[in-house]
C-alpha cells in the first residue's frame, strides 16, 4: 500500500494514507494488522484524516516494508475486532458535544431573541418533566431541582440564566456518559473472549485446532480450568460451569447433556463436549457490557458514600432557597441558592473519576472490574504472592527427565507430555513444549484423565494407572514406590530445580527436573511495594521448603510458605481478613482460585488459567510485575482525587449559596459559578492520575 510519511522521530512515525477519510472498519482493521508485529509498540489510527502514528521498536526500513505490504482486501480481521472497537462510541459523542455547543453558541448569533426565547421555554418542558418523574419515586433528587431553578429563571424573564444552566446540563450529561460508555467499553474489551486454540472432536480424535477453523455444528471438548470457547450445547459429559462473566452469577452451575453453555464461561470441574451453536458475531461483547453496567461493582465506597449524601442534601437545598425567599421576598436570592446543589457536582465527579482510573488502568495492560477493588487495593496493607508463574518467569523449562524404571527419557518424556497438554498450566505446557522441541510425538496413549487441583493428573496409559504431579500427590496421595536399587538415585536428585514426578502402576517411571527463574524485576518490585505501605508481604508455594526458602531470600520475602495447598493459601486469607487486615492475593493458577475469591481484591496474572482471571477482580499484564507497584499508585491516586473532589464541592458550593444568600451573587452568576467548577471538577477527573511517560 502506498503512503506518506507526515513526520518521524526515532521508533516514531506518522503516515497519512491515499485517502480522504477512513471508514470506522477501515481503521480498526489497519490497526489491527499493525498490532499484529511485534515489532509494533502502540499505534493510533485517525479515521477522520486518514492518519496513523506508530511506536516501533524495530529498523526504520523494517517498518516501512509492514506498512507498505498491508492492504485490505487480504486481512481477516476477527469480527470481535470490529464488535468490540470503541471507535464509533468516541466518534458519536464527539459530534455531540461539537454539535451541542455550536448550535448554543449559533442560535445566538442567528435567531432573534423572541426566537430564542420561545426554543428555551419549549426546551424547558424536557427539564421539568425530567424532575416531576423523580417524584413518582418518592424521592427529591438534583432533577427536580433543575427544574425548578429553571423554571424560576423564566418565570423571572432571566431567559439568558434559563439557557446557560440547560446548556451546561447537557454539557455535563454527554461528558458523563461519553465517559462513562468508553471506560465500560474499555472494560468489556478486556473481558472479551480471545481464544486462539480449541480441542475439536473429529473422526480421528482430538485435534488442537486454531479457534478461526471451528464452525456451527462442529464438537468441542473443553476440561476443566478452561473457558468454553462458543456458545453451545452439551452432548456428553457433566461440568461445574462459572458463569460470573456472563451472568454475574457467584456460583458454579451444573451442566449435563442437553444444556446450553455461554462462550467465556470457565469449566470450574469435570468435562464436557459441546456442539458448536454459535461462534463469533454472537453478541458476547454486548452482554458483557450489560452485565458490567448492571453490576455494583463499579461503585467505590466512597463514591456510594458521595451518591447517597447528594440525594440526602437535595431536600435541605429546597429548604434553604425556601427559607431565603421567605425571610428576604427576594426572588433573585432564592433562585442563587436553588442555582447551587452539592448532588449534581457529586454525581457527576464521582463516577467519573472512578470510570477514568479504570481506563487509565486498562492502558497500563491492567483489567480493573470495579471501583470498589481499586479501592481495595489502595487501602491493602497484606499482598500474598503465589510462586510459580507470579514471582517466576511463568515460562519454566524442563531441564532433564530422569528415568526411574529404564525406559528412555525421550519416551517418558512423550507419555508426560500426553497427559498434560490438556491442561492450563504453566509446568503442564513446559513438559509439552519439550516433547515438541524433540519432534515426540504424543497422540492419544491415555483413556479419561482425571485432573485433581494443585496435585496432578491420572489416567491409564495401556492399562496402567499413570499419574503425573507433586511429591505430595505420586508419593503420598498415591503411595508410589521408588523402585528397587534407585534409592540412591532418588536421593541424589538436584535440588536447584523444581521436581516432577511420573509414575505408572505403583512404581516412579521418571522426575522431571523443571527449571523456573525467578524475575529480574521482583526484588525491586517487593521493595517498592513494601514503600507503598504494605506490612505483610507474603510469598506462598506448593513447592518445598529448601525451593521456597530459596526464591523468598532472592525476593526479599521475610514471610513465606511451603508446601501449601489450596485451602491453605485460602486459609490465610480469611484469617488475615479476621483479624482486621486488607488482604489482595496475587496468583495464576487452578489453585490459586479460591484465595482470589476469598481476598478483598483478587489479582490474576494473565498468562494464567482462564478460571483464574475469570474469577480475579483484577487481571495484570504477565509480562512485568512493575503492574502492582503501578496498580498500587492509581488506586492511592483515585482516593485521593475523590476526597479532593468531595472537599471541593462541600466548601465550593456552600460558599456559593452563603454569597447567594447575601445577595452578593446573581441568579446567573451563581449559576455560572456552579456549573462551571462542576464540568471543571469532571474534566479534571477525566485527566490521567499517573504524570505522563514522554516516548523514548
Amino acid at each position: 500500500m502506498k503512503f506518506s510519511i507526515r513526520h518521524e522521530l526515532k521508533g516514531r512515525m506518522r503516515i497519512h494514507l491515499p485517502v480522504k477519510k477512513l471508514t470506522f472498519r477501515e481503521a480498526d482493521t489497519f490497526e489491527y494488522y499493525l498490532k499484529c508485529f511485534d515489532e509494533v509498540r502502540k499505534v493510533k489510527v485517525y479515521e477522520r484524516t486518514a492518519d496513523a502514528v506508530v511506536f516501533y521498536d524495530c529498523d526504520r526500513v523494517r517498518m516501512i516494508n509492514i506498512i507498505r505490504r498491508f492492504s485490505f482486501d487480504n486481512i481477516n480481521v476477527p469480527e470481535r475486532v470490529f464488535e468490540s472497537s470503541g471507535r464509533e462510541l468516541s466518534a458519536k459523542y464527539l459530534d455531540k458535544l461539537t454539535t451541542t455547543i455550536i448550535l448554543h453558541y449559533g442560535k445566538r448569533l442567528v435567531l432573534p431573541a423572541s426566537v430564542r426565547r420561545v426554543w428555551i421555554v419549549i426546551k424547558t418542558i424536557r427539564y421539568v418533566w425530567r424532575g416531576l418523574k423523580t417524584l413518582k419515586n418518592n424521592r427529591l433528587q438534583v432533577e427536580l431541582l433543575d427544574a425548578i431553578a429553571i423554571t424560576a429563571a423564566i418565570l423571572t424573564g432571566d431567559f439568558r440564566t434559563a439557557s446557560s444552566v440547560m446548556f451546561l446540563l447537557k454539557i455535563g450529561d454527554i461528558l458523563e456518559e461519553w465517559t462513562h460508555k468508553s471506560s465500560i467499553d474499555d472494560l468489556a474489551r478486556q473481558m472479551s473472549l480471545n481464544i486462539d486454540k480449541v480441542w475439536l472432536l473429529t473422526d480421528s480424535g482430538e485435534e488442537l485446532r486454531d479457534s478461526s477453523e471451528v464452525a456451527e455444528g462442529n464438537q468441542v471438548i473443553v476440561r476443566m480450568g478452561n473457558m468454553i470457547p462458543f456458545d453451545g450445547e452439551v452432548l456428553c459429559g457433566e461440568a461445574m460451569v462459572n458463569q460470573a462473566s456472563m451472568t454475574g452469577e457467584s456460583t458454579a452451575v451444573h451442566k449435563n447433556p442437553g444444556m446450553s453453555v455461554f462462550a467465556g464461561t470457565v469449566v470450574e470441574e469435570g468435562e464436557i463436549t459441546i456442539e458448536v451453536t454459535q461462534t463469533e458475531g454472537c453478541g458476547r461483547f454486548d452482554k458483557i457490557v450489560k452485565m458490567i453496567e448492571e453490576t455494583e461493582k463499579l461503585k467505590s465506597s466512597l463514591e456510594s458514600k458521595a451518591e447517597r449524601l447528594a440525594d440526602r442534601l437535595v431536600p435541605y437545598t429546597l429548604l434553604g432557597s425556601g427559607l431565603t425567599w421567605l425571610f428576604s421576598q427576594n426572588v433573585a436570592k432564592a433562585m442563587s441558592v436553588l442555582m447551587v446543589d452539592y448532588s449534581c457536582a457529586l454525581k457527576m465527579a464521582m463516577p467519573i473519576s472512578v470510570l477514568s482510573a479504570i481506563r487509565e488502568a486498562t492502558e497500563n495492560d491492567i483489567t480493573v472490574k470495579g471501583g470498589k477493588f481499586l479501592e481495595a487495593v489502595a487501602d491493602a496493607d497484606t499482598i500474598v504472592l503465589d510462586k510459580t508463574g507470579t514471582l517466576t518467569k511463568a515460562k519454566p523449562t524442563v531441564v532433564n527427565v530422569i528415568s526411574f524404571n529404564n525406559e528412555s527419557e525421550d519416551e517418558l518424556l512423550r507419555q508426560a507430555a500426553c497427559l498434560e497438554e490438556h491442561f492450563p498450566h504453566s509446568v503442564a505446557r513446559a513438559v509439552v513444549d519439550a516433547a515438541n522441541e524433540k519432534g515426540l510425538l504424543h497422540e492419544e496413549l491415555h483413556t479419561e484423565v482425571e485432573y485433581i487441583v494443585a496435585h496432578g493428573i491420572a489416567s491409564m496409559i495401556n492399562d496402567e494407572r499413570a499419574v503425573i504431579g507433586s511429591w505430595h500427590f505420586v508419593m503420598e496421595d498415591e503411595n508410589v514406590m521408588i523402585p528397587k536399587g534407585k534409592k540412591k538415585l532418588f536421593n541424589n536428585l538436584p535440588d536447584e530445580y523444581s521436581h516432577l514426578y511420573f509414575a505408572k502402576n505403583g512404581e516412579l517411571a521418571a522426575c522431571i527436573l523443571i527449571e523456573d527463574p525467578m524475575r529480574e524485576e521482583v526484588s525491586t518490585v517487593v521493595e517498592k511495594l513494601r514503600n507503598q505501605g504494605f506490612e505483610h508481604i507474603v510469598m506462598m508455594t506448593g513447592d518445598s521448603e529448601r525451593t521456597a526458602k530459596k526464591i523468598a531470600a532472592e525476593a526479599g520475602i521475610t514471610e513465606y510458605y511451603a508446601e501449601v495447598l489450596p485451602e491453605d493459601k485460602a486459609g490465610y486469607v480469611e484469617k488475615a481478613k479476621a483479624e482486621g487486615r486488607k488482604v489482595i492475593m496475587v496468583g495464576d493458577g487452578i489453585n490459586d482460585s479460591p484465595a482470589l475469591s476469598a481476598s478483598d481484591a483478587g489479582i490474576a496474572i494473565s498468562d494464567g488459567a482462564e478460571i483464574a482471571r475469570q474469577i480475579a477482580d483484577i487481571t495484570i499484564s504477565s509480562s512485568n510485575l512493575e503492574s502492582l507497584v503501578t496498580l498500587r499508585e492509581i488506586s492511592t491516586l483515585l482516593m485521593k482525587r475523590i476526597r479532593f473532589n468531595y472537599r471541593t464541592i462541600v466548601g465550593f458550593n456552600t460558599a456559593l449559596i452563603i454569597l447567594g444568600v447575601f445577595g452578593v451573587l446573581p441568579p446567573a452568576v451563581s449559576a455560572m459559578l456552579h456549573n462551571g467548577s462542576t464540568l471543571a471538577l469532571g474534566l479534571n477527573s477525566m485527566t490521567k492520575l499517573l504524570p505522563e511517560k514522554t516516548e523514548e
